[in-house]
């Protein structure tokens, strides 16, 4: 053996790292499941195209703690999905509140923050200091599932396929991740940087996210139809809850959480409101500049087919669509932005399902763009 080649075996490690590592049992849950069954034909295209897996039954829900502060209680949820890890969600309702209220799914955005998942939404004893920051940066400093809680509504926030405490386990990644992790920390210690233990798996779940993509797109599916599988069993254990009227259901995310709240109105004739916040144009405008600005969240290939990412609400059974815009939004075109709001004039006109509001500044869903969703699904679901 030349020396090269002992340097080369001496660098590869006996066992090969698993590719899903914590997920090893999804490949057989997709082929047991392979379909969700929706309620319309335009439903069912659009569920195929995501490959969004069937589920099974509703799975039972563990309370782990229940609080009670300024006005909001809190209460800690996880329930165990047919593969993967255990989901934590957080249940929050106005205090002393008695039922049926009016429930809402808050759906965390992606954020490049897999580290943490729907914390970023919930005011908690010990807020992570990834949550923190992502609160920070993209909520303008607020709690939204909790401020929407104590508007009289009960909010579900769950963790979500590949993030929080459904996260891939990435302690010993696999080795493309490897591979550009170690490049990453090069430059942390070129820089004098000290990461974080969230900044590490961050940086590695952001190039892990493409074998992510690759593995669902083998199996039949893509990680848009993964999270909308984890998303549509959160909305089915809402509308299960003894508190909750489960004929005034609604959603609302920001940024890929956005792109998560459309595809939830078009997969369950469940949800009567919808928010769709900075995640809103045309799939011609992303092209060529604004491709990279995304995730596998929105592009999942083949998608355009089904029409443009406005027409997709035309697919929704009932819902009414607020979608908010950012004039200097970084990662999308105003054009495509304004043209996306002309479709959707065009497509609901007279039926009053569809209000677009354009706001100054960035990619940041800012405190008056909450106020503006909460008037919204207070309106709408009419309480």
């Amino acid at each position: 053996m030349t020396s090269a080649a002992r340097t080369r075996a001496a660098n590869v490690p006996a066992v090969r790292p698993s590719a899903i590592a914590g997920y090893e049992d999804w490949p057989a849950y997709v082929r047991e499941h392979p379909r969700h069954e929706a309620s319309t034909p335009a439903a069912q295209e659009f569920s195929d195209a995501l490959g969004v897996p069937g589920g099974g039954a509703l799975p039972a829900v563990t309370v782990h703690w229940e609080e009670t502060y300024d006005g909001a209680t809190t209460s800690q949820l996880s329930w165990q999905l047919g593969f993967g890890p255990r989901t934590t969600g957080w249940l929050v309702r106005p205090a002393g509140s008695k039922g049926p209220l009016p429930g809402i799914l808050a759906l965390h955005c992606h954020g490049g923050n897999k580290f943490g998942g729907a914390d970023r939404l919930v005011e908690l004893p010990d807020t992570h200091p990834s949550a923190a920051a992502a609160r920070a940066g993209h909520y303008d400093g607020r709690a939204l599932a909790t401020d929407i809680a104590r508007r009289g509504f009960a909010v579900l926030a769950h963790d979500t396929f590949g993030w929080g405490s459904r996260k891939f386990d990435l302690s010993t990644p696999p080795w493309r991740t490897a591979s550009a992790t170690a490049a990453r920390q090069a430059q942390w210690r070129e820089d004098g940087v000290v990461p974080s233990d969230a900044d590490q798996y961050n940086a590695a779940a952001g190039f892990h996210e493409d074998t992510v993509a690759k593995a669902a797109g083998l199996l039949g599916t893509s990680l848009a139809g993964m999270v909308a599988h984890d998303d549509l069993a959160a909305l089915d254990i809402l509308a299960a809850l003894p508190d909750v009227d489960q004929d005034r259901l609604g959603c609302i995310g920001f940024s890929g959480g956005g792109g998560r709240s459309l595809a939830l109105s078009v997969l369950s004739p469940r949800i009567r409101a919808a928010v769709v916040t900075c995640m809103m144009t045309t799939f011609e405008s992303l092209f060529p500049a604004y491709l990279d600005a995304h995730s596998w969240l929105l592009q999942t290939p083949g998608l355009w087919k089904l029409g443009d990412w406005p027409e997709l609400t035309t697919r929704a059974a009932d819902a009414r669509f607020l979608v908010q815009y950012a004039l200097a939004d970084e990662l999308f075109p105003e054009d495509g932005m304004r043209q996306a709001h002309r479709i959707l004039e065009s497509l609901h006109a007279g039926s009053g399902r569809y209000t677009g509001s354009f706001r100054p500044g960035g990619h940041v869903f800012t405190a008056a763009m909450q106020d503006e969703a909460l008037d919204f699904l207070a309106k709408t679901l009419a309480f």
